[in-house]
């Protein structure tokens, strides 16, 4: 039997005993080498399992040693794929033998591989898994290369069940930039690669630009951004990102690193991360933060209350409490200052602050309020005689008042005349309102069994004339604002208060 029927019945001994004798014979015939390179091959396979690291490693090591053409590559992708399998198989145990991993990568290096290829890539799975949390990952990925993926890894994976996972390449590209971040060591300080981190932002930007759907690659690009102390950049960086995560707490926490420490828009930002719903594990470190805002403010109780959740958190988790902490519960103010509820109303009123923040890239409008339905909270607006409608206020305001001027930023436009508001705040504005609204005097019009009437040029509704009882023949001064007729199609004149009247 010839050495490939007899690895294909399994008889990799007989298979390997043929092979090496031609193999002998004549080690320069390629049918020879490639032969007893397969049966290599059979047997790397065979024991592919951390248990038999080194019977795998040394099959490795005779494939190296074969030194055969680099065009041999059906040989190469196959041990490719099987020490991204043996990689994977290290990191999946419980404790990672680093070890393990780094001496195979140091014998896969001298391979010529197929890249892009199917084996290159199941070989950077591998070694991914498990230098993830490690210092090798950058010198792993940069002898791998991020440009020799495949298509098929640009798109997210699928589990058995059909479940969807982030792309191996957007993994990729958030582990490297993990990996380059500043890292505080006990003997040398902080250690950083500026340049390094300033190439990568490069190649994030390409990403992003051909895959949109990415999310985390540009919040990672944020933080180098903020480490390299470009904090002019990163707020644009990270708005995009932002809006689409405004829900996650840890959004809230990297955009507050966005502005000076003693900008208003930090604990802005800290507040809204509050809001967010995460468990109590996950806020002890913001927790600390508003702590000592509230200090530096002479807020006791509110700061005692942060304090008190902060640590019954990390005492459930059985994590130590940090040193600062214990020393303000050992200062006056604590043993004085009284527990309150959750500062929850806190959190809400900033909240708006920090929403202004993640729309700041949106066109603030002044409109004026000319109608409020208070049991729906619903108002309508006039920002010009081009645009108005109606929307809700209620996530911002608890009253508003007909003639009212706001500053408003719309999420795209009317919907039938429906906006929907992402900020909102009340401003004094009169050279604006002044253009809607105006005072008059003049004399009372109802018509007999009519509900409704005029003054001058304006028309006073039904729920003017009851709420102020007027009467026919009446001389009052009034406040009139714009308003639009829809049925006939023009603006006219209505009143909405009653300054003084008289029979």
């Amino acid at each position: 039997m010839v050495v490939t029927e007899l690895r294909k019945a399994g008889k990799l001994q007989e298979a390997y005993d043929l092979a090496m004798a031609d193999f002998e014979k004549t080690p320069e015939n390629i049918w020879a080498k490639r032969n007893l390179g397969w049966v290599y091959f059979d047997y790397l396979k065979k024991h592919a399992s951390p248990e038999m690291y080194n019977d795998f490693t040394n099959y490795l090591d005779k494939i190296v040693a074969m030194n055969m053409p680099a065009d041999e590559r059906i040989l190469y992708d196959q041990v490719a794929w099987q020490c991204g399998l043996m990689a994977a198989k290290v990191a999946g145990q419980k404790n990672i033998d680093y070890s393990l991993l780094r001496d195979l990568l140091e014998k896969v290096r001298k391979l010529p591989f197929t890249k892009p290829g199917k084996g290159y890539s199941i070989l950077f799975k591998g070694f991914h898994k498990g230098f993830k949390d490690s210092s090798d990952y950058l010198g792993f990925a940069d002898w791998w290369g991020l440009d020799n993926f495949m298509e098929e890894d640009y798109q997210k994976e699928k589990s058995q069940e059909g479940k969807q996972y982030m792309s191996v390449v957007e993994q990729a590209y958030i582990t490297y930039a993990k990996h380059l971040l500043p890292v505080h060591d006990v003997h040398f300080g902080v250690i950083f690669n500026e340049e390094k981190a300033k190439e990568f932002i490069q190649l994030i930007d390409k990403i992003v630009d051909l895959h949109p759907e990415y999310q985390y690659p540009e919040f990672y690009k944020a933080k180098l951004l903020l480490a390299m102390g470009e904090k002019g950049n990163v707020l644009a960086v990270l708005l995009p990102f932002a809006k689409k995560k405004k829900r996650e707490f840890w959004t809230w926490d990297i955009m507050s690193e966005a502005f000076p420490k003693d900008d208003e828009r930090v604990i802005a930002c800290w507040a809204k991360a509050m809001t967010c719903g995460a468990k109590e594990e996950y806020l002890v470190n913001i927790r600390q933060r508003i702590a000592a805002w509230f200090i530096a403010h002479k807020q006791f109780n509110e700061a005692k209350t942060e304090l008190l959740l902060l640590v019954k958190a990390r005492r459930e988790q059985k994590w130590p409490i940090p040193e600062i902490v214990t020393n303000w519960m050992n200062q006056d103010w604590y043993a004085n200052a009284t527990e309150t509820r959750p500062n929850s109303d806190f959190y809400k009123s900033l909240a708006h602050r920090a929403d202004e923040i993640l729309f700041s890239d949106i066109l603030e409008e002044t409109v004026i309020v000319d109608f409020v339905n208070a049991d729906k909270k619903i108002l309508n607006f006039i920002a010009s005689e081009t645009k108005f409608g109606f929307f809700k206020y209620d996530l911002f305001l608890t009253k508003v008042s007909i003639g009212d001027t706001l500053k408003v930023r719309f999420s795209g436009g009317g919907n039938e005349g429906y906006y929907q508001a992402l900020t909102l705040e009340k401003v004094h504005d009169p050279d604006f309102s002044n253009q809607f609204t105006k005072k008059i005097e003049g004399i009372v019009r109802i018509s007999e069994g009519r509900s409704s009437g005029y003054v001058n040029d304006a028309t006073i509704f039904s729920t003017i004339v009851s709420k102020f009882n007027l009467k026919d023949g009446q001389t009052i001064q009034a406040k009139c604002i714009k308003t639009y007729n829809q049925d006939r199609k023009q603006w006219g004149w209505k009143v909405y208060e009653i300054l003084c009247s008289q029979l």
